[in-house]
């Protein structure tokens, strides 16, 4: 494990585990709850407090697409579901390029060539991950760069589990929702009205909730009163889409940035799916900024 320090902040960084945050502590607080999902076969039933979502955000459908005429079968990652899910980064081991007391860069070189890589993802890329920690915060960076001799998709984002507490609030502001069928899949955008409208302050505990929103505005506040803080999250422009799950038996909410809608590779049709067509050599990349305010004391 890699430890950061600045203060009163502590991240812990697993980077042989999918490049994922162990922890991450403010004055002695918990901001994120370290959680193990065993449908995560590669994550090993290790509690992780977040990890990076590369090339693709979320699901694939039955792990199947088609790109410039060719299809292409991804394995099937998450053991409840039938479809890949969240890329491959956080199935691999990362590569520490760079580590001080504030700023860890960690780098994963994809190459289909090797093992049963192609099944994991058909095109070559690298990623690099860094994680800036602050006072007050934690800035993470993603980028990807297609290292293959073609053109391939991507998408990118960032897997949260933050705190829960029974009086937390959540707040951000989008165009639409995916509503999804009983396979997890999305089926109908809606506009953002009624119980999909998080304009306002509105409290989750009860909530549930599992679905990504499209045109999101970049920015989520996530209060927690009775604690006396809020988490305020806001992204660069290429994270068009913002997915949360919330469930009342679950010790987490996440909140995740991501750049692409659910099942985007299969959406080739649809301008604003979030995602990125990468030319041989070309790179995108983008930052969440996630702060802490105090509101007492």
């Amino acid at each position: 494990m890699i430890e950061l320090r600045i203060g009163e902040a502590h991240i812990g960084l697993l980077p042989a585990l999918g490049g994922s945050l162990a922890f991450w502590r403010l004055r002695g607080r918990d901001l994120l709850v370290p959680t193990a999902d065993p449908n995560l076969a590669a994550q090993k039933n290790t509690p992780v407090a977040g990890y990076p979502l590369v090339p693709f955000s979320n699901r694939v459908a039955q792990g199947h697409f088609s790109f410039e005429g060719v299809d292409y079968t991804l394995a099937r990652n998450f053991v409840a579901e039938a479809h890949a899910i969240h890329g491959n980064g956080w199935e691999r081991e990362w590569t520490v390029a760079q580590s001080d007391a504030e700023r860890a860069i960690l780098v994963l070189d994809h190459d289909p060539s090797k093992g049963d890589n192609a099944s994991q993802w058909p095109f070559a890329y690298r990623s690099v991950l860094s994680f800036v920690l602050r006072p007050d915060g934690l800035d993470v960076e993603i980028l990807i760069a297609n290292r293959d001799n073609r053109p391939q998709p991507v998408g990118m984002g960032f897997h949260p589990f933050f705190a829960r507490s029974d009086d937390m609030t959540l707040r951000f502001t989008a165009r639409s929702m995916w509503e999804n069928g009983p396979d997890m899949l999305p089926v109908d955008q809606v506009p953002c009205t009624g119980d999909f409208d998080f304009d306002k302050t509105r409290e989750i505990g009860a909530l549930r909730l599992d679905n990504c929103f499209a045109g999101w505005s970049g920015s989520a506040t996530l209060g927690y009163p009775s604690a006396g803080y809020e988490l305020h999250m806001t992204a660069d422009p290429i994270f068009q889409h913002l997915v949360v799950f919330t469930a009342p038996e679950k010790p987490f909410v996440a909140v995740e940035a991501v750049s692409n809608m659910n099942n985007a590779l299969n959406h080739p049709e649809l301008l604003e799916n979030g995602l990125h067509v990468l030319p041989p050599g070309a790179r995108i990349s983008g930052v969440i900024r996630y702060r802490i305010a105090e509101r007492r004391g």
